[in-house]
């Protein structure tokens, strides 16, 4: 920083006014100090800059390295959120929820001095382990279940997410106003608290209006899975609309009725959820509920930011979006 004040003609602490992007600096220094920057090459030493500040400007990422969409996108917002905010996010996959394998996992960020953790794995069983360590820093869950601990001595954890319930009642909701009275709903893995949740929209939706009924059948989040099923409501009769948890579901539904000689969606509507990329080439194009993974993402972030600096965060759910293309219609 001596070397780029002499070169601009500023003082080191003009330097240093500038790197942190202090408000009360001329432009034409501002100009200056920039070029001296990147005419000697200068970059930060961040061990340096965490002794001053006590900041070592580092989070902690836990993932499943899951390649479903939803958890690759908002891992994907989490890291340039945190980039826009001056942070470096190193990432820890794990394959359990074992405490001993979570334990570990965070002594291992500890280490690099983390100043907050984010975990994206939406199961049951990564939110109990994560509530048993007690970490001494902030915890950020990305899950439709509703966390708000703040244990004594420890610091505290908070949930982000997008609003799973009111994105099952847009879907069921999209398709009861289409005439539709027989809903079946394909939910995702019982472990997930995004598939409880829609699984709850779903209901609720139901209950509204009279005689609308519907079953439901449990899966997995795969298009194997909705080929399968789709084949078996081909034969065995299928009903006039199916609101899958996922576009993967959905698609593979797509498929099998198509081969199975249904035409959707003139015999069967059919609604994912997720919006996942491509989704508007189906054949035909799939109407399904929208989720902001990037937004989500950075919603993460924030959150995660306001922990830090010791500020209670706005952890509102973010709400989903209602896509309607040409996988449903009127029915009756």
């Amino acid at each position: 920083m001596a070397d780029v004040a002499e070169v601009a003609g500023v003082s080191h602490q003009t330097v240093s006014r500038v790197l942190n992007d202090h408000p009360n600096v001329r432009e034409e220094t501002r100009a200056a100090v920039l070029a001296a920057i990147e005419q000697l090459g200068y970059r930060r030493n961040s061990a340096a800059r965490a002794l001053v500040t006590r900041r070592s400007g580092v989070l902690g990422v836990v993932t499943t390295g899951s390649a479903l969409f939803g958890p690759s996108s908002t891992l994907l917002g989490i890291e340039l959120a945190a980039r826009e905010h001056g942070y470096v996010v190193t990432v820890a996959t794990v394959t359990s929820f074992e405490p001993s394998t979570m334990s570990a996992t965070v002594e291992q960020f500890l280490e690099q001095r983390v100043e907050g953790i984010i975990v994206v794995a939406p199961q049951v069983d990564a939110t109990r382990a994560i509530l048993d360590l007690g970490a001494p820093v902030p915890i950020v869950m990305v899950s439709s279940s509703f966390v708000d601990a703040r244990g004594a001595g420890v610091s505290p954890v908070r949930s982000v997410s997008v609003d799973q319930v009111a994105g099952g009642r847009l879907a069921t909701e999209h398709l009861l106003g289409l005439g539709h009275r027989n809903v079946l709903h394909v939910a995702g893995p019982g472990d997930w608290f995004d598939a409880r949740a829609r699984l709850v929209g779903w209901r609720a939706a139901l209950e509204t209006v009279p005689g609308a009924s519907g079953e439901m059948v449990q899966g997995d989040w795969t298009a194997d899975f909705g080929y399968d099923l789709g084949l078996r409501l081909a034969r065995e009769g299928a009903p006039s609309a199916v609101f899958a948890a996922n576009d993967q579901i959905a698609l593979g539904l797509l498929r099998a009725f198509w081969e199975s000689g249904l035409v959707v969606p003139r015999d069967v509507s059919v609604v994912g959820f997720d919006d996942v990329a491509g989704a508007d080439h189906f054949i035909p194009p799939l109407t399904t509920v929208r989720q902001d993974f990037e937004a989500l993402g950075r919603h993460a972030l924030a959150v995660t930011d306001r922990m830090v600096e010791g500020e209670d965060p706005d952890t509102s759910p973010l709400v989903p979006e209602l896509v309607v293309r040409a996988s449903t219609t009127a029915w009756g």
